[in-house]
C-alpha cells in the first residue's frame, strides 16, 4: 500500500504536530511535510513546561509546541520543514530494527540533502548539549559537510509508528545560543543548513520534493 502523501506550504508548528498525531492515530501508511511559518521551539513528551530553556524561549516571545515523541528541545525557524513518516506497525517497512533505521526511514531527507549539497549521512547524535536535541546524546542527526542539518523522533503507539523530524533550510545561532545552553562553546558551529551548504530552493518546492522522496524511499509494503 502506497502512503498518502501531505504537503502544507505554510503551518504554524503546532498543527503540523497535531496533525502527525492525527495521522499515527490514523494508522495508515502517510507521509507529511510543512514549511514552518514562525520561529518556535517543540520539545519531547518527556521534557517538563518548566524545563529552563522553553522558560528562556517563552521570554523571547518564541511560542513553543509539545512533540508526542522523544527528545528534548528545538529550534525549528521560518522556512525550515517538519516532515513525518507514518507506517502501520505490522507494516514490513517498519522492521524490527526501526529504533535504529534512522538511515532507511529518513532516506528521503539525506536524498533532498544531497541533491542541495552533495553529500550526507545520518550519524549518531554528537552529546555535546543535554538541552538541544540535535547536538544531545541520543538518536541519530543528519549531517553534511561536518554540520548537522536534520534530527529525527519516534513515537510507537499500539498501531503504528511515527518516525518525525526536522530539516533545517536556515540557522540562527545567535538565538539558539539565547534559547539553549551547550556543554561545548562551540558545540552552535556545528549546526548548519541548506542555504550555508549553498541549496537556494524555495522552502515551498524543497518541501514537495522532500514529500515526494520520503514517499518514493518507502516505496510500497511487501
Amino acid at each position: 500500500m502506497r502512503a498518502e502523501v501531505h504537503v502544507d506550504s505554510s503551518a504554524g508548528l503546532a498543527g503540523a504536530l497535531r496533525a502527525h498525531a492525527a495521522l499515527l492515530r490514523r494508522g495508515g501508511p502517510a507521509v507529511h511535510v510543512a514549511v514552518v511559518d514562525r520561529p518556535t521551539v517543540s520539545y519531547g513528551v518527556a521534557v517538563p513546561e518548566t524545563a529552563p530553556y522553553l522558560e528562556r524561549a517563552r521570554a523571547e516571545g518564541i511560542p513553543t509546541a509539545p512533540r508526542s515523541s522523544g527528545g528534548t528541545g528545538i529550534l525549528h525557524g521560518e522556512g525550515d520543514l517538519v516532515w513525518a513518516v507514518v507506517l502501520p506497525r505490522s507494516d514490513p517497512r517498519v522492521g524490527r530494527d526501526f529504533v535504529h533505521a534512522y538511515g532507511r526511514l529518513g532516506a528521503g531527507v539525506t536524498e533532498v540533502v544531497r541533491q542541495q549539497a552533495r553529500s550526507a549521512a545520518w550519524v549518531p547524535a554528537p552529546g555535546l548539549s543535554d538541552e538541544y536535541c540535535p547536538l544531545g546524546p541520543r538518536g541519530f542527526v543528519l549531517e553534511s559537510q561536518g554540520r548537522i542539518l536534520a534530527a529525527a523522533a519516534q513515537h510507537l503507539s499500539v498501531g503504528a509508528l511515527l518516525h518525525h523530524g526536522t530539516l533545517s533550510v536556515r540557522v540562527d545561532r545567535e538565538r539558539l545560543g539565547r534559547v539553549f545552553s551547550a556543554t561545548d562553546p562551540s558545540a552552535l558551529e556545528r549546526l548548519g543548513s541548506l542555504d550555508e551548504l549553498g541549496g537556494n530552493e524555495p522552502s515551498g518546492r524543497l518541501a514537495s520534493a522532500l514529500a515526494v522522496a520520503l514517499d518514493a524511499a518507502l516505496g510500497p509494503s511487501a
